[in-house]
């Protein structure tokens, strides 16, 4: 067979249609991978290899990725009758099994993926590096010593190290964009409701959240979200149809967009990596390049420096709602806070303090905030200032060592993790999408993200770009560390 290590999903799965490769085939090479590499990086923290193997040599459905192996991350995605911890220690000790299918895991198995195991992750995916107590830090395989970013830091570390080619991942503040980041992966946000959550769960975090992948190639990316976007019945709100197919923006010219460089300074209080700012400034010369008309340009809006709070309090009452939910049905007693990681008791502890007002109050003010940031996307005829897309680093440091943002208190902790992330949460509350791409590099070889954030539903803006990107500035031949 083939040697599938690099090879992207859409690669594996052409050898399958071709009868080059068998599913069976692709999954056993996948689980020597993860076998070998693994205990290095903690990416993987369940298996179900066997299950895994039985459904390779059975009848898979016949979707673009048939025999195509993928991870989920721990964090959503149910699968019927499979445990997800989300992190925790007291839902994997008991192994509590969920009852229904999510509508996302039900459509990666339609597209024929093959489902490996379980990804590590933060506890409840409220912080931006992979460092839980419930099990071991997943390690960056560039450098092990640092974060993989968070919450879905062990999917993209098992990626990024050539384990898979593809992963499941979500995005509540940065968490696809930000792992994707910091392990030099594409990794693409998408538009509000472009994915279902249901049937379990119609919005969280007041709709910040969505699912998604990270991947290795933006074609990979394209062709994963065509296959698990979409509305279901009872989802609350809609995103807007695309025009046509992802995969068929890949290669499509780019046309002359307006693209604003961040050109303001969020604040003293955030960290200013050079490395950062260079990233940002080598990919305006690239988008010059493919044929846009680059300017400085940054959201009056974008860094309110009352964001912050109002997002949080969305954060700390669904923190709180959910640990009430579990208490009430999966384990049917009390969680203590000892049993919580210390930022997640602080953020209940804040959630069960607030009024009703106080939360709809927040709802309110983001509401408001993000009619304020939209109009910067909105056309010149409408108002707007005209904009196409909006450049900024991901992050707005290199990768932290493991510990930085985990061994303080958790009021020091959330200091860091705010520090970090500048530039993600806006687009978690404006719905737009928004991809990191792997466009720099530092001298002692971390990767360094670029962030491209475009309106409201224009997935396709920001697929016809990424690819160009990708041709122009190719990140295929970059290898890790630590890797397959």
């Amino acid at each position: 067979m083939t040697e599938t290590t690099w090879l992207d999903a859409t690669a594996q799965a052409e050898l399958v249609r071709t009868g080059k490769a068998s599913p069976a085939e692709l999954v056993d090479a996948a689980i020597e991978r993860i076998e070998r590499v693994n205990p290095r990086l903690d990416a993987v923290i369940r298996d179900r290899f066997e299950a895994a193997r039985k459904e390779s040599g059975g009848d898979l459905p016949d979707g673009p990725f048939r025999g195509v192996p993928i991870l989920l991350k721990d964090l959503g995605c149910h699968v019927a009758g499979e445990e997800t911890n989300y992190g925790t220690s007291f839902l994997r000790d008991p192994g509590y099994r969920w009852p229904t299918d999510s509508y996302l895991a039900q459509r990666f198995r339609a597209a024929g993926f093959v489902v490996l195991g379980r990804t590590n992750v933060p506890e409840f995916g409220t912080t931006i590096t992979t460092e839980p107590a419930a099990h071991a830090p997943a390690r960056n395989p560039y450098d092990t010593s640092r974060s993989t970013g968070g919450s879905s830091g062990g999917s993209a570390a098992a990626v990024a190290a050539g384990l898979v080619p593809a992963a499941h991942a979500n995005d509540g503040g940065g968490s696809i964009r930000i792992p994707a980041a910091e392990c030099g992966l594409v990794g693409l946000k998408p538009t509000r409701a472009r994915v279902s959550q249901g049937p379990d769960v119609g919005e969280s975090w007041a709709g910040a959240t969505i699912d998604g992948v990270v991947t290795r190639s933006v074609r990979d990316t394209a062709a994963v979200l065509d296959a698990i976007s979409g509305p279901m019945p009872g989802d609350p709100y809609v995103a807007p149809p695309l025009l046509r197919p992802l995969t068929d923006e890949v290669g499509a010219p780019v046309g002359r967009l307006r693209v604003g460089l961040l050109d303001a300074d969020p604040g003293e209080q955030y960290l200013d990596d050079p490395a950062c700012r260079a990233a940002v400034q080598q990919a305006g010369r690239l988008l010059a390049e493919i044929g846009c008309d680059v300017e400085p340009g940054t959201p009056d809006a974008m860094f309110d420096p009352q964001f912050p709070r109002f997002f949080t309090t969305t954060i700390s009452a669904d923190v709180a709602l959910t640990l009430s939910a579990l208490e009430r049905g999966a384990l049917g007693r009390p969680i203590e806070d000892t049993e919580l990681e210390p930022r997640n008791a602080m953020y209940r502890a804040v959630g069960r303090k607030l009024s009703a007002e106080d939360y709809v109050g927040a709802r309110m003010w983001l509401g408001a905030w993000t009619r304020r940031m939209s109009g910067w996307w909105a056309p010149r005829d409408q108002g707007g200032e005209g904009f196409d897309l909006l450049v900024t680093p991901t992050i707005a440091a290199r990768p932290p060592e493991l510990g930085w943002l985990t061994a303080a208190g958790p009021k020091e902790e959330g200091r860091r993790i705010n520090s970090l992330m500048p530039y993600t949460a806006q687009f978690n509350v404006t719905g737009q999408p928004a991809i990191s791409l792997p466009l720099h590099w530092t001298d002692e070889g971390l990767p360094v993200g670029v962030q491209l954030v475009a309106a409201f539903g224009r997935e396709d803006v920001l697929v016809r770009v990424a690819a160009a990107l990708e041709q122009a500035a190719p990140w295929a031949d970059r290898r890790p560390a630590v890797s397959a």
